[in-house]
């Protein structure tokens, strides 16, 4: 077996060995710092840096290149550890370094998921500020350039250099021809500029510098149908769906989940497991049913069979809820019936505002939901002026597939809204979810 068959599990070894030289690194330097010996910190943080830009710098040409640097790098943190640090530790010392070396790994691998997961987003956001030419272009470019272009005789022309006559110069495109060919002056050196020649496209290395392409946005607004007033007809429809549906979701499950949780009547419990059956039924089996009952009533092409249902309570959010009412001492009903409160009191000024994280996650769940529903619009809506944004999205994408950069803007301007709520509210999202059940 040649060693090129075994490059794949060389990479990964290389890779593992990597993880381990950060991970040994910062958990050196920590210790280092708190035994109080400046040296051995200083060494370890040499290490580390010098370690991340050989291999940002592109030292490492492949796998066995990585693989050899990385074990290096292991034995002499392995003999820093041991000469400089070990004989100094106490028991203290130990506890501290285990902890240390339990969440530097937990937190490396989770920095890892976090980029995994990230780098769809940042590549949607970068190619909607990309030029053509730069799309489709291998390496992927991750940072948009654009030509630097100077005005010559009222015109841009775009800046690049060429070999000429043995040497590098500067010159400016003045003109294109149809058979590829370039029409370019001399800027640089003073010897030859002003000098123009003919050359081909290929041999042109064009000077670029960092300028996203900010008009795609605005392009893709322009691209949209007239009557949807760039967009505003889509974006209201989809906020008007998206807070009714907010609406209808915390009150009906709120209501329903405190029946379930807080009253007493004949058949709760039964009742209650026929509500969580209904969970396990797909949503193709319902679909047409649901068809019928809204054409029969005259709601198919409206916004009605978009909001309407969430009136009319989930299985998954009266559990949800359920679980956090069941959690609240019964002492405050107690109090409050003693003072004359009403079941409708309770439920408004002492059960909901103790379930907050709950009605935070609901509501964030819901929101997402309704933003991005697209099976929705698709089955019910057929006129444009009634279209919400995950519909009309579809609808562009059809229209305008082969515009990657326009595409790719505005998928950015229909996601931005829900990334920005889940990043200002995800800590009640996360309180919401993790709370669901714990009592006390």
């Amino acid at each position: 077996m040649s060693l090129k068959v075994l490059e794949p599990l060389f990479w990964l070894i290389g890779l593992l060995e990597t993880y381990a030289v950060v991970g040994v690194g910062i958990v050196l330097a920590l210790l280092a710092l708190r035994l109080r010996k400046m040296p051995a910190l200083l060494v370890s943080v040499l290490l580390l840096t010098f370690y991340l830009a050989f291999l940002f710098k592109g030292g490492v040409a492949n796998a066995f290149g990585l693989l050899g640097l990385s074990s290096l790098f292991i034995v002499v943190e392995y003999l820093l550890y041991r000469t400089a640090l070990a004989p100094h530790l106490d028991w203290r010392a130990h506890k501290y370094r285990r902890e240390m070396t339990r969440q530097t790994s937990l937190h490396l691998t989770l920095l890892s998921g976090s980029v995994l997961f990230i780098i769809p987003f940042i590549w949607l956001v970068v190619t909607s500020l990309k030029e053509e030419k730069e799309m489709s272009a291998f390496p992927p470019v991750w940072i948009p350039t654009q030509q630097v272009k100077i005005d010559i005789e009222g015109q841009p022309r775009g800046l690049g250099n060429i070999t000429y006559e043995g040497q590098t110069v500067k010159i400016a495109v003045m003109q294109e021809f149809d058979t590829g060919d370039r029409l370019v002056r001399v800027l640089e050196p003073a010897n030859l500029s002003g000098k123009e020649v003919k050359i081909k496209k290929d041999s042109i290395k064009e000077i670029r510098q960092f300028a996203p392409v900010w008009k795609n946005y605005p392009n893709a607004l322009k691209f949209l149908p007239p009557e949807t007033k760039f967009g505003l007809v889509y974006l209201w429809n989809t906020l008007q769906v998206t807070a009714l549906s907010i609406l209808g979701s915390l009150l009906s499950a709120s209501m329903v989940a405190y029946a379930f949780s807080r009253l007493r009547w004949p058949g709760r419990d039964a009742l209650f497991l026929v509500l969580l059956s209904t969970m396990m039924l797909p949503a193709a089996v319902t679909m047409m049913p649901v068809f019928l009952i809204f054409r029969s009533i005259g709601w198919i092409d409206t916004l009605y069979p978009l909001w309407v249902p969430s009136f009319l309570g989930s299985a998954f959010n009266i559990f949800l809820l359920r679980q956090f009412f069941m959690g609240i001492p019964t002492e405050l009903e107690e109090a409050a019936r003693i003072d004359g409160c009403s079941f409708y009191g309770i439920f408004w000024r002492i059960v909901l505002p103790q379930v907050k994280p709950a009605l935070a996650a609901l509501t964030i769940m819901s929101f997402m939901g309704s933003w991005n529903d697209f099976r929705g619009p698709l089955i019910y809506i057929s006129s444009p002026e009634n279209q919400t944004l995950a519909y009309a999205l579809q609808l562009f994408q059809t229209a305008r597939g082969g515009e990657p950069g326009l595409l790719m803007a505005a998928s950015t301007m229909v996601m931005l809204p829900v990334l920005l709520l889940f990043f200002f509210t995800q800590r009640y999202f996360i309180q919401g979810i993790t709370l669901t059940g714990i009592k006390g």
